[in-house]
């Protein structure tokens, strides 16, 4: 791999691990950025999950403010995100790739409308939660809901984080920046597991993966710091609506 290409992966690594420690659109700039560099697209796809698992180490540092307490959430939210990974990875190795393209546009049309009516979803779950008399709690539909989403992280990779950015941002009643860094932590998990199976079944080019992960931790530590320091709602709604566009672009692209 020449000069040229390894400055191009640690620059798509900086976009990408800015990109999904915010809203969860890694593989925009990362994947593209592979196939540029003269990956085929099954190894592509396999040396940017190995990569991407940068982003779950710049990401925490990033967030550390968020995560102080958090330790029973992501006790859970691991444990679903290892499921799912797990999953993810299985589903990406035996599964058409013409199903990436028509399932990718819809996951991530769905986190955008979510992200959208967040607060109207936010405040139906407060209601049924004071008609039961106790506070609002994710239980095990959250558990469902993440095991559920974090198998797409490990299977899809675009998009995935902003499924589940919508979904920690309804369930729990903190602030966008505690969602944030609960997702990219659940992310971090799902692809980890999903780059152990990929090291250990498919072909990974580790002088890419090295450069990618490079860029990556960079962008995923400054990441955390904008979504602390921007206002909410603007940055929510930019978040849904860059990912319904990306949505529209891919589902024109794959029709």
């Amino acid at each position: 791999m020449d000069v040229t290409s390894v400055a191009l992966l640690s620059g798509a690594g900086v976009a990408a691990g800015l990109a999904s420690s915010v809203a969860g659109l890694a593989s925009l700039f990362s994947y593209p950025a592979l196939l540029a560099a003269g990956l085929p697209p099954l190894t592509a796809n396999m040396t940017n999950t190995v990569a991407m698992l940068a982003t779950t180490l710049g990401a925490a540092g990033g967030s550390r403010h968020e995560l102080r307490g958090q330790g029973r959430r992501l006790g859970k939210i691991v444990a679903a995100a290892t499921v799912g990974g797990s999953a993810g990875a299985a589903l990406l190795l035996t599964t058409p790739a013409d199903t990436f393209e028509v399932v990718v546009p819809w996951l991530i049309a769905l986190g955008s409308v979510l992200l959208l009516l967040r607060d109207r979803l936010r405040q139906a779950a407060d209601i049924r939660a004071a008609r039961r008399g106790r506070e609002r709690s994710p239980g095990a539909g959250f558990a469902a809901a993440f095991v559920a989403v974090t198998i797409y992280s490990g299977y899809f990779g675009a998009g995935a984080g902003i499924m589940m950015l919508a979904v920690l941002s309804i369930s729990l009643p903190d602030r966008l920046p505690v969602a944030n860094a609960l997702k990219n932590i659940a992310s971090g998990a799902a692809n980890g597991t999903a780059a152990i199976a990929f090291a250990i079944l498919a072909p990974v080019n580790w002088t890419a993966a090295v450069s990618l992960a490079a860029g990556s931790f960079l962008g995923a530590w400054l990441g955390p710091m904008l979504v602390r320091r921007l206002p909410e709602r603007p940055l929510r709604i930019g978040i849904a609506l860059a990912g319904l566009g990306l949505a529209t672009h891919l589902l024109v692209q794959a029709l």
